[in-house]
Protein backbone atom coordinates (compact mmCIF):
# COMPACT_ATOMS: atom_id res chain seq x y z
CA UNK A 1 0.00 0.00 0.00
CA UNK A 2 1.06 3.67 -0.82
CA UNK A 3 1.77 5.48 2.86
CA UNK A 4 -1.12 7.81 4.06
CA UNK A 5 -0.97 10.64 5.96
CA UNK A 6 -2.57 9.30 9.65
CA UNK A 7 -6.49 11.15 10.46
CA UNK A 8 -8.25 12.25 13.73
CA UNK A 9 -11.11 14.07 12.82
CA UNK A 10 -14.49 14.93 14.33
CA UNK A 11 -17.16 14.61 11.49
CA UNK A 12 -18.98 18.11 10.71
CA UNK A 13 -22.66 18.38 10.64
CA UNK A 14 -22.32 18.82 6.72
CA UNK A 15 -20.20 15.65 6.48
CA UNK A 16 -23.14 13.30 8.61
CA UNK A 17 -24.84 11.02 6.39
CA UNK A 18 -21.71 10.01 4.52
CA UNK A 19 -20.27 6.48 4.38
CA UNK A 20 -16.53 6.38 5.34
CA UNK A 21 -14.78 5.71 1.91
CA UNK A 22 -16.82 8.88 0.76
CA UNK A 23 -15.63 10.95 3.82
CA UNK A 24 -12.01 9.44 3.77
CA UNK A 25 -11.55 10.87 0.00
CA UNK A 26 -12.65 14.27 1.28
CA UNK A 27 -10.19 13.99 3.66
CA UNK A 28 -7.54 12.88 1.72
CA UNK A 29 -7.96 14.38 -1.57
CA UNK A 30 -6.93 12.44 -4.71
CA UNK A 31 -7.74 9.56 -3.04
CA UNK A 32 -9.72 7.05 -5.56
CA UNK A 33 -12.81 5.11 -4.28
CA UNK A 34 -10.68 1.42 -4.41
CA UNK A 35 -8.02 2.93 -2.19
CA UNK A 36 -10.53 4.09 0.09
CA UNK A 37 -12.90 1.48 0.63
CA UNK A 38 -8.97 -0.77 0.86
CA UNK A 39 -8.01 1.20 3.66
CA UNK A 40 -11.38 0.57 5.24
CA UNK A 41 -11.40 -3.30 4.58
CA UNK A 42 -7.55 -3.50 6.09
CA UNK A 43 -8.73 -2.26 8.83
CA UNK A 44 -6.83 1.05 9.26
CA UNK A 45 -10.12 3.06 10.08
CA UNK A 46 -11.66 3.59 13.30
CA UNK A 47 -14.81 5.58 14.29
CA UNK A 48 -15.18 6.49 17.90
CA UNK A 49 -12.56 4.10 18.68
CA UNK A 50 -14.50 0.53 16.95
CA UNK A 51 -13.16 -0.69 13.86
CA UNK A 52 -14.92 -0.15 10.82
CA UNK A 53 -14.56 -3.44 8.39
CA UNK A 54 -17.36 -2.48 6.26
CA UNK A 55 -17.39 0.42 3.75
CA UNK A 56 -20.87 1.07 3.77
CA UNK A 57 -20.93 2.39 7.25
CA UNK A 58 -21.94 5.91 7.44
CA UNK A 59 -20.94 8.47 10.03
CA UNK A 60 -22.52 10.57 12.22
CA UNK A 61 -22.14 14.33 13.16
CA UNK A 62 -19.99 14.54 16.24
CA UNK A 63 -18.28 10.94 15.56
CA UNK A 64 -14.41 11.07 15.48
CA UNK A 65 -12.65 8.94 12.63
CA UNK A 66 -9.27 7.94 12.71
CA UNK A 67 -7.28 5.93 9.94
CA UNK A 68 -4.37 4.44 11.21
CA UNK A 69 -1.43 4.16 8.34
CA UNK A 70 0.44 1.17 10.03
CA UNK A 71 -2.34 -0.96 11.17
CA UNK A 72 -3.84 -3.00 12.74
CA UNK A 73 -5.11 -4.99 9.98
CA UNK A 74 -8.24 -7.22 10.11
CA UNK A 75 -6.66 -10.88 11.53
CA UNK A 76 -7.35 -13.27 8.93
CA UNK A 77 -6.80 -17.14 8.64
CA UNK A 78 -8.73 -20.02 10.94
CA UNK A 79 -11.13 -19.52 13.57
CA UNK A 80 -9.26 -19.23 16.86
CA UNK A 81 -9.15 -21.87 18.98
CA UNK A 82 -11.58 -21.37 21.62
CA UNK A 83 -14.11 -21.02 18.70
CA UNK A 84 -15.12 -24.71 19.32
CA UNK A 85 -18.09 -23.81 21.99
CA UNK A 86 -18.58 -27.68 22.18
CA UNK A 87 -17.91 -31.44 19.81
CA UNK A 88 -18.70 -34.45 19.49
CA UNK A 89 -19.38 -37.33 17.17
CA UNK A 90 -23.09 -35.91 16.39
CA UNK A 91 -22.77 -32.27 16.42
CA UNK A 92 -20.20 -29.07 16.86
CA UNK A 93 -20.95 -25.49 18.58
CA UNK A 94 -19.07 -22.57 16.85
CA UNK A 95 -19.12 -19.23 18.07
CA UNK A 96 -19.47 -17.12 14.62
CA UNK A 97 -16.97 -13.60 14.20
CA UNK A 98 -19.23 -10.89 12.42
CA UNK A 99 -17.97 -10.68 9.12
CA UNK A 100 -17.78 -14.61 8.72
CA UNK A 101 -20.82 -16.16 5.86
CA UNK A 102 -22.23 -19.62 7.46
CA UNK A 103 -21.81 -21.14 4.20
CA UNK A 104 -20.20 -20.66 0.97
CA UNK A 105 -21.60 -18.37 -1.37
CA UNK A 106 -21.06 -16.94 -4.65
CA UNK A 107 -17.52 -18.23 -4.83
CA UNK A 108 -16.87 -17.20 -1.34
CA UNK A 109 -13.96 -19.60 0.54
CA UNK A 110 -13.24 -18.71 3.94
CA UNK A 111 -16.65 -19.18 5.61
CA UNK A 112 -17.66 -20.72 8.81
CA UNK A 113 -18.15 -24.20 7.69
CA UNK A 114 -14.91 -24.53 6.18
CA UNK A 115 -12.98 -22.93 9.05
CA UNK A 116 -14.65 -25.14 11.39
CA UNK A 117 -13.84 -28.34 9.25
CA UNK A 118 -9.85 -26.51 9.31
CA UNK A 119 -10.06 -26.23 13.21
CA UNK A 120 -11.37 -29.54 13.86
CA UNK A 121 -8.90 -31.40 12.13
CA UNK A 122 -6.28 -29.97 13.86
CA UNK A 123 -7.92 -30.56 17.08
CA UNK A 124 -8.71 -34.47 16.44
CA UNK A 125 -5.87 -35.20 14.35
CA UNK A 126 -7.15 -36.11 10.97
CA UNK A 127 -5.45 -35.42 7.96
CA UNK A 128 -8.99 -33.87 6.22
CA UNK A 129 -11.76 -31.74 7.52
CA UNK A 130 -14.76 -33.94 8.58
CA UNK A 131 -18.21 -33.70 7.28
CA UNK A 132 -20.29 -31.23 8.18
CA UNK A 133 -23.97 -30.39 7.64
CA UNK A 134 -25.55 -26.66 8.11
CA UNK A 135 -28.91 -26.70 9.74
CA UNK A 136 -28.96 -22.86 10.98
CA UNK A 137 -27.73 -19.60 9.55
CA UNK A 138 -26.43 -16.42 10.72
CA UNK A 139 -26.58 -13.41 8.83
CA UNK A 140 -22.57 -12.72 7.46
CA UNK A 141 -22.80 -9.61 10.31
CA UNK A 142 -24.40 -11.04 13.52
CA UNK A 143 -21.80 -12.76 15.57
CA UNK A 144 -22.49 -15.81 17.99
CA UNK A 145 -23.43 -19.49 18.43
CA UNK A 146 -24.22 -22.26 15.40
CA UNK A 147 -24.82 -25.76 15.28
CA UNK A 148 -23.25 -27.73 12.78
CA UNK A 149 -24.46 -31.48 12.47
CA UNK A 150 -21.47 -34.25 11.84
CA UNK A 151 -24.40 -37.27 10.24
CA UNK A 152 -27.02 -37.36 8.41
CA UNK A 153 -29.35 -39.16 11.31
CA UNK A 154 -27.76 -36.03 13.85
CA UNK A 155 -29.33 -33.30 11.25
CA UNK A 156 -31.82 -35.08 10.53
CA UNK A 157 -33.35 -34.73 14.34
CA UNK A 158 -31.92 -31.31 14.10
CA UNK A 159 -33.32 -29.94 11.22
CA UNK A 160 -37.08 -31.26 13.23
CA UNK A 161 -36.18 -29.39 16.11
CA UNK A 162 -35.46 -25.96 13.89
CA UNK A 163 -38.83 -27.06 12.12
CA UNK A 164 -40.86 -27.54 15.05
CA UNK A 165 -39.86 -23.99 16.80
CA UNK A 166 -38.59 -25.68 19.40
CA UNK A 167 -34.90 -24.71 19.72
CA UNK A 168 -33.92 -22.28 22.44
CA UNK A 169 -32.23 -19.04 20.48
CA UNK A 170 -32.08 -15.68 22.54
CA UNK A 171 -30.05 -12.61 20.56
CA UNK A 172 -29.06 -9.71 22.43
CA UNK A 173 -29.14 -6.76 20.25
CA UNK A 174 -28.51 -2.78 20.39
CA UNK A 175 -31.65 -0.35 18.93
CA UNK A 176 -31.92 2.66 18.39
CA UNK A 177 -34.07 4.70 20.71
CA UNK A 178 -36.13 3.72 23.61
CA UNK A 179 -37.91 0.01 22.54
CA UNK A 180 -40.10 -1.51 25.04
CA UNK A 181 -40.37 -5.20 26.12
CA UNK A 182 -43.43 -7.06 23.99
CA UNK A 183 -44.09 -9.81 21.36
CA UNK A 184 -43.86 -8.95 17.90
CA UNK A 185 -45.71 -11.59 15.69
CA UNK A 186 -46.44 -10.85 11.54
CA UNK A 187 -46.59 -12.73 8.80
CA UNK A 188 -43.52 -11.75 6.47
CA UNK A 189 -43.22 -11.08 2.84
CA UNK A 190 -39.71 -11.94 0.48
CA UNK A 191 -40.86 -8.06 -0.88
CA UNK A 192 -43.13 -5.82 1.29
CA UNK A 193 -43.47 -3.47 -1.79
CA UNK A 194 -40.36 -1.70 -2.62
CA UNK A 195 -37.68 -4.65 -2.89
CA UNK A 196 -36.79 -4.89 0.96
CA UNK A 197 -38.49 -8.26 3.20
CA UNK A 198 -40.95 -6.81 5.65
CA UNK A 199 -44.10 -7.78 7.24
CA UNK A 200 -48.08 -7.67 5.37
CA UNK A 201 -49.88 -5.02 5.77
CA UNK A 202 -46.91 -2.69 7.14
CA UNK A 203 -45.77 -0.60 4.38
CA UNK A 204 -48.68 -1.02 2.62
CA UNK A 205 -51.97 -1.55 3.74
CA UNK A 206 -53.64 -5.09 3.57
CA UNK A 207 -56.19 -5.73 1.31
CA UNK A 208 -57.99 -9.04 1.23
CA UNK A 209 -55.93 -12.24 2.32
CA UNK A 210 -52.24 -12.34 3.12
CA UNK A 211 -50.40 -13.82 -0.35
CA UNK A 212 -49.95 -17.49 0.06
CA UNK A 213 -45.73 -16.85 0.40
CA UNK A 214 -46.38 -14.85 3.72
CA UNK A 215 -44.79 -17.02 6.27
CA UNK A 216 -45.65 -16.27 10.64
CA UNK A 217 -43.08 -14.88 12.17
CA UNK A 218 -43.01 -14.18 16.11
CA UNK A 219 -39.98 -12.37 18.35
CA UNK A 220 -40.14 -11.91 21.83
CA UNK A 221 -38.39 -8.63 22.64
CA UNK A 222 -37.33 -8.43 26.18
CA UNK A 223 -35.72 -4.46 27.33
CA UNK A 224 -32.24 -5.36 29.10
CA UNK A 225 -31.01 -1.97 29.50
CA UNK A 226 -31.54 1.21 29.00
CA UNK A 227 -28.76 3.56 27.60
CA UNK A 228 -28.01 6.88 26.21
CA UNK A 229 -30.45 7.34 22.86
CA UNK A 230 -30.56 3.36 22.82
CA UNK A 231 -31.69 0.12 24.27
CA UNK A 232 -29.78 -2.94 25.19
CA UNK A 233 -32.74 -6.03 24.37
CA UNK A 234 -32.95 -9.88 24.30
CA UNK A 235 -34.72 -11.26 21.56
CA UNK A 236 -35.82 -14.80 22.08
CA UNK A 237 -37.14 -16.40 18.45
CA UNK A 238 -40.71 -18.87 18.33
CA UNK A 239 -40.34 -18.86 14.35
CA UNK A 240 -37.13 -18.34 12.72
CA UNK A 241 -37.67 -16.75 9.13
CA UNK A 242 -34.78 -14.75 7.52
CA UNK A 243 -33.93 -11.39 9.18
CA UNK A 244 -36.94 -11.98 11.41
CA UNK A 245 -35.27 -9.96 13.89
CA UNK A 246 -34.06 -6.76 12.56
CA UNK A 247 -37.17 -6.57 10.95
CA UNK A 248 -39.52 -6.60 13.47
CA UNK A 249 -37.24 -4.22 15.57
CA UNK A 250 -36.93 -1.96 12.50
CA UNK A 251 -41.19 -2.23 12.07
CA UNK A 252 -41.27 -1.45 16.10
CA UNK A 253 -39.49 2.32 15.32
CA UNK A 254 -36.25 0.49 17.14
CA UNK A 255 -34.04 -0.54 13.98
CA UNK A 256 -30.65 -2.11 15.39
CA UNK A 257 -27.78 0.17 15.48
CA UNK A 258 -24.83 -0.16 12.42
CA UNK A 259 -28.87 -1.24 10.28
CA UNK A 260 -28.19 -0.49 6.99
CA UNK A 261 -30.88 -2.48 5.20
CA UNK A 262 -33.96 -2.54 7.58
CA UNK A 263 -33.23 1.66 8.97
CA UNK A 264 -34.96 3.09 5.17
CA UNK A 265 -38.26 4.11 7.51
CA UNK A 266 -36.25 5.24 10.45
CA UNK A 267 -36.58 8.91 10.96
CA UNK A 268 -34.83 9.70 14.55
CA UNK A 269 -31.40 10.11 15.01
CA UNK A 270 -28.72 7.68 13.98
CA UNK A 271 -26.16 6.57 16.32
CA UNK A 272 -22.84 4.97 13.95
CA UNK A 273 -22.05 1.49 14.33
CA UNK A 274 -19.25 -1.11 12.98
CA UNK A 275 -21.90 -2.92 11.69
CA UNK A 276 -25.25 -4.46 12.74
CA UNK A 277 -25.29 -4.87 16.56
CA UNK A 278 -26.42 -8.25 16.57
CA UNK A 279 -25.49 -11.26 18.51
CA UNK A 280 -26.70 -14.89 18.98
CA UNK A 281 -25.61 -15.39 22.73
CA UNK A 282 -28.22 -18.59 23.71
CA UNK A 283 -28.30 -21.86 22.17
CA UNK A 284 -30.29 -24.68 23.55
CA UNK A 285 -31.78 -28.06 21.96
CA UNK A 286 -32.36 -31.76 22.60
CA UNK A 287 -29.07 -33.40 21.88
CA UNK A 288 -29.62 -35.96 18.85
CA UNK A 289 -27.89 -39.06 20.66
CA UNK A 290 -30.13 -39.50 23.48
CA UNK A 291 -32.76 -36.52 23.91
CA UNK A 292 -30.43 -34.62 26.70
CA UNK A 293 -31.26 -31.32 26.99
CA UNK A 294 -27.96 -29.11 25.92
CA UNK A 295 -27.47 -25.33 26.25
CA UNK A 296 -24.66 -23.36 25.13
CA UNK A 297 -23.99 -19.73 25.84
CA UNK A 298 -21.06 -16.95 24.62
CA UNK A 299 -20.69 -13.46 26.06
CA UNK A 300 -20.59 -10.30 22.96
CA UNK A 301 -17.67 -9.76 20.93
CA UNK A 302 -15.36 -7.06 21.54
CA UNK A 303 -17.33 -4.62 19.14
CA UNK A 304 -20.63 -5.30 21.20
CA UNK A 305 -19.02 -4.35 24.28
CA UNK A 306 -17.03 -1.25 22.72
CA UNK A 307 -20.35 -0.12 21.91
CA UNK A 308 -21.94 -0.81 25.16
CA UNK A 309 -19.27 1.06 26.71
CA UNK A 310 -19.73 4.25 24.65
CA UNK A 311 -23.70 4.25 25.30
CA UNK A 312 -22.86 4.02 29.14
CA UNK A 313 -20.55 6.75 28.73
Amino acid sequence: MDPVKPIDHAVTAAQAGQTVPALLRELLPGTSWSRAKELVQSGRVRVDGSMVPDPATRVAAGSRIELRPDGPSLPRGPLAPDALVHFDADLVVVDKPAGLLTVPFAGERDTLITLTRTLLARREGEGRGPALRAVQRLDKETSGLVVFARSVPAERLLQEQFKEHSVLRRYLGLVHGAAESGSHETLLLADRGDGLRGSWGVFRRAKGEPPPTARRAVTHVQVVERLRGATLVACELETGRQHQIRIHLAEAGHPLLGERVYVRDYRGPVLPAPRPMLHAALLGFDHPRGGRPVRFEVPVPADFLAMLARLRG
